[in-house]
């Protein structure tokens, strides 16, 4: 049977609207929440210096304020990551964006990866905050990306995450797929870094994404309201 057409406000509740750049403003970041509330993104995902100013903007809204933790290298000890992850929290973050130590995973220690993502599953998990790891996919081979997503499950994280978008490159529809046959239903796969078109999120979406992270979010809404308004008049 086909599929039904996914409807506007579906679309955007599988977005995480992003603004991560490090020269981003306070009225950046106004206007990104803004557009979070007018069209209905499953978060706000920004730097931690911002949680408290977006945690304020978007309080009664069921838009959720997510953060990035260790970012974007991962390289940081686990000391710092629990710190900046309870800061976090305390400002009003309800999702954290942790990227893993990827050093130690490229060099086989699986025991510091695993206990990094659990140290920071644990907090969050305590303050009923859902874990994303960002696996950084452009640094891995698809054998250490299978291993990656093994320890980040075992570790109780919620979701898998291909990029930080500082990489060298980002969401692929091979990785999202190797990514969702690894960690099976249990988890989301997050596709991040590149996705600017309705096209490629539909590409992720088939191949088994259930989160996007964007900052073009506004434009792919936009982009399939002005498909259905083609459609609707026989273009």
């Amino acid at each position: 049977m086909p599929q039904e057409p996914i409807s506007r406000a579906s679309l955007a509740r599988l977005i995480d609207h992003t603004l991560l750049r490090p020269d981003a403003t306070r009225e950046d970041i106004l206007k990104l929440c803004r557009e979070a509330r007018q069209y209905g993104f499953a978060s706000v995902c920004v730097n931690p210096y911002w949680v408290p100013l977006v945690a304020q903007e978007l309080a009664g809204s069921a838009v959720k304020v997510c953060s990035v933790i260790g970012f974007p290298l991962g390289a940081t000890s686990t000391a710092s990551k629990v710190a900046e992850t309870e800061a976090a929290l305390r400002s009003g973050a309800q999702e954290i964006d942790m990227v893993q130590n990827i050093g130690a995973l490229r060099g086989g220690d699986q025991d510091a990866v695993r206990s990094d993502i659990a140290a920071v599953v644990d907090v969050a998990h305590r303050a009923g905050a859902l874990v994303k790891v960002i696996l950084e996919t452009a640094y891995l081979d698809d054998s250490q990306k299978v291993t990656a997503c093994t320890l980040a499950k075992a570790a109780h994280a919620d979701f898998v995450k291909t990029s930080s978008g500082f990489g060298p490159s980002g969401a692929t529809a091979h990785d999202i797929e190797l990514m969702r046959r690894t960690v099976g239903p249990e988890l989301g796969v997050k596709a991040s870094g590149g996705i600017r078109t309705l096209a490629d999120l539909q590409k992720m979406i088939a191949a088994g994404a259930s989160r996007i992270g964007a900052s073009a979010s506004v434009n792919i809404v936009e982009e399939l309201a002005g498909a259905r308004q083609e459609s609707s008049a026989g273009y």
